[in-house]
């Protein structure tokens, strides 16, 4: 039984840097083996329940907001995601200590790095936007922005940034420092800022930052100076200078336009913003239903707008009010608040000396912490790929808390 699971987590790693499908089997297996070891009381009792109260809370708005939605069947299919919490509970319950939450985010990383330098690939041999496509497909197609495997920059930004930002405390120095993970490390930063994906990049300067309270001084100015060289870095690059196809003043052109109101990607947002608004005002308690803004969002889309129809607004507290209403919102609050509150709390319980633990948690909250903020550009609690990724993540600190217990 030890063995399958560890097949089938090496399985499941493998695929969140490679393919969905070799993930979600795996995740689906791996759910089937947790639910198995419960039929036993002992099983029962050993088994980690992080964050129940609030994913139960979560679970249930989704199912009433799915029933009233007034397309129940549609509603309730949409709402599959919600299983990959799975990932949360079967990470956590699988993982047997700190020093095997350590093996698997470091083997997360490395498969990680992989696909990111097949995206590096992508970008330095494309030929060009308006070229005809070459084969293989997986390669050549959209490849002015790095996607390696997946089907859309975005999904390999959302977890390059939670992949990054959880080891970010080991790129650091200190006794959890890795030199030797560190040249796959800028790997996967060079592929993520490859991806163009300005949202993950704001999201992976605020996980950086959280970092800054349970850093040491002499941390805390590296990680600032470290975001100031970069963003510096990029904004001073000349305009002409070119690697391949790539025009490093996009780049620059990329990060002064975030705020600009009249850049078309802002605009388009703030477009679907108000319609997502306007949504939800007539359905506040439980909104539209999973899946109810590709459904109903051609009805209040903006004459001014260019997109008449989406599955989504590009933003994730926006987009859970208005598929689950005022409840649903509150719930999901709910979840990533008590998450917050039991993690920070277990950072300042452990002692000094316990780097590794102490790498784990802080990683985590760092990691949490870009995935959200990059939510508020993206709905990346819905993307399947970067969920699963969050999930995984999230069960980190839980695991080290489950060891520190029994240490104790």
């Amino acid at each position: 039984m030890a063995a399958l699971r560890r097949f089938l987590l090496a399985a499941f790693v493998l695929g969140l840097g490679f393919s969905i499908t070799l993930s979600e089997t795996a995740l689906a297996l791996l759910t089937a083996l947790w639910l198995w070891t419960l039929r036993s009381p002992d099983g029962r009792a050993q088994a980690r329940w992080p964050l129940g109260g609030p994913v139960l809370a979560l679970s249930g708005v989704t199912v009433l907001s799915a029933l009233a939605s007034g397309h129940p069947a549609s509603s309730l299919v949409a709402a599959k995601g919600l299983l990959l919490v799975a990932a949360l509970y079967v990470t956590a319950d699988f993982l047997e200590g700190a020093a095997a939450a350590d093996r698997f985010l470091w083997a997360l990383g490395l498969v990680v790095a992989v696909a990111a330098g097949f995206g590096l690939l992508q970008v330095s041999l494309c030929p060009g936007l308006g070229v005809a496509e070459r084969a293989p497909r997986w390669l050549y197609h959209r490849c002015d922005r790095a996607h390696a495997f997946f089907s859309i920059y975005m999904t390999l930004a959302g977890i390059l940034n939670l992949v990054l930002l959880a080891t970010l405390p080991r790129m650091l120095p200190g006794r959890a420092f890795r030199a030797w993970a560190l040249p796959p490390w800028l790997l996967s930063f060079a592929a993520f800022i490859a991806t163009f994906t300005r949202g993950a990049w704001l999201g992976f300067v605020a996980g950086a930052l959280a970092l800054l309270p349970a850093a040491r001084r002499r941390t805390r100015w590296l990680i600032v100076v470290g975001l100031v060289v970069v963003v510096g870095g990029l904004l001073a690059m000349p305009y002409q200078v070119r690697v391949r196809f790539l025009t490093l003043y996009e780049l620059r052109h990329r990060i002064l336009t975030m705020a600009d109101p009249h850049d078309v990607g802002v605009t388009e947002r703030v477009y679907m913003w108000r319609s997502g608004l306007a949504m939800w005002r007539e359905h506040p308690w439980l909104g539209v239903g999973p899946g109810g803004v590709k459904r109903e969002y051609h009805a209040y889309a903006l004459p001014e707008a260019a997109k008449k129809r989406t599955g989504h607004v590009h933003n994730t507290p926006l987009q859970i009010l208005v598929e689950r209403g005022v409840l649903g919102l509150a719930a999901w609050l709910w979840l990533f608040g008590a998450f917050y509150g039991r993690a920070i709390g277990l950072l300042r319980r452990l002692p000094p000396e316990a780097a590794r633990e102490r790498a784990l948690v802080a990683g985590s909250l760092a990691a949490v912490t870009g995935f959200l903020v990059a939510g508020l550009s993206e709905y990346n609690f819905g993307d399947s790929e970067v969920a699963m990724v969050a999930w995984a993540i999230m069960a980190l600190p839980f695991v080290v808390e489950a060891n520190a217990r029994s240490a104790g």
